[in-house]
């Protein structure tokens, strides 16, 4: 069938341009957008309010583009063979930056690599069309997606876990009007462990599944505007911006080897970095120091607050509190 043959052309030329899998999904809809529905109207979402816009919009995408038949989900891994953050040594001069963002900006990364992914499609008279690209900026459900593309289950601490590639990943999605065979789902594979529910430093999991936003360390270090408020401090512990806790004690990320890709090597100064080193910076400092790096989002201000945050708390308490430190064996 030509979808089966396209479908594999799509899958051949992903892997030339760098992404490490590609899946195909359904345009939907899904039992999980529903549940989404349901996060929002629960206030879960917190100050992030640009998720509760144009609802159904975001759960139907031909709601805006009526000719997707497809998409296309593309999965780039970013481990290093660095320790994890339940893995450093207690260090009450030291931070932790999310994994994530201690190199380039996936955003930029993930964009450069679509572009010439969609040029390569264009270029097989089979695979011709509209392709339009995202990459965690529009409108598009990616973990949900990537679940129906095959790519992995949605573990029960909201990340897609990959059975072989765990949950250290980049998503991106192509909509497109090619016609293509969707992949088989991966069954959740997450059983009766409760590692990342019970290593949530601030009990942000309602129940497993459901993360409250306004409890989880990634939101407060990051998307929200404002100093972190006290009573989150002590269990927030030495994140400054994001967290990687939930991940870092799954055993599906226990053996996950280095993805190799330098741009997502931590960059000097950030990896375990010194409190010290980092409240010192200026904003001329911070802005080339960081330029395309994720945390500019947080932007200087808020940056210095979240310090500042980690610094005053430094000698009240271990980070994490011990029973919530959950160390891999």
């Amino acid at each position: 069938m030509l979808s089966e043959s396209n479908s594999s052309k799509v899958k051949q030329i992903a892997q030339s341009v760098g992404f490490h899998r590609c899946g195909i999904a359904p345009v939907g809809p899904f039992p999980d957008h529903e549940r989404f529905r349901e996060w929002i109207r629960g206030g879960y979402a917190g100050e992030m309010a640009y998720l509760s816009k144009d609802v159904d919009g975001r759960l139907d995408v031909k709601k805006r583009r009526e000719w997707v038949r497809a998409v296309i989900v593309l999965a780039t891994d970013y481990h290093t063979q660095h320790p994890k953050s339940t893995e450093v040594p207690h260090d009450p001069t030291k931070g932790w930056i999310s994994r994530y963002a201690w190199g380039t900006d996936y955003h930029d990364v993930l964009e450069g690599m679509l572009k010439a992914y969609v040029n390569r499609l264009n270029e097989v008279p089979s695979l011709q069309g509209n392709h339009r690209y995202y990459v965690d900026h529009g409108p598009i459900l990616e973990k949900v997606y990537a679940k129906y593309a095959g790519l992995g289950w949605i573990g029960k601490n909201t990340m897609l876990i990959h059975p072989k590639r765990g949950s250290y990943h980049f998503l991106a999605v192509i909509l497109t009007d090619l016609e293509l065979t969707a992949d088989e789902v991966i069954p959740d594979r997450c059983g009766s462990c409760t590692r990342c529910l019970d290593a949530c430093p601030t009990d942000a999991f309602v129940q497993p599944y459901l993360l409250d936003a306004r409890r989880c360390i990634s939101y407060w270090t990051i998307e929200q505007k404002g100093a972190i408020p006290d009573e989150m401090r002590e269990a927030i512990g030495f994140h400054i911006f994001g967290c990687d806790v939930c991940q870092d004690v799954c055993p599906w990320n226990r053996k996950v080897s280095p993805t190799g890709v330098s741009m997502f090597e931590p960059r000097p100064g950030l990896f375990h970095p010194r409190l010290d080193d980092l409240a010192t910076m200026t904003e001329e400092t911070f802005r080339t120091k960081l330029a395309k790096s994720p945390i500019k989002r947080r932007k200087y201000a808020g940056f210095l607050l979240n310090i500042e945050s980690v610094k005053k708390r430094r000698t009240k308490i271990n980070w994490i509190a011990p029973e919530k430190r959950c160390i891999q064996q």
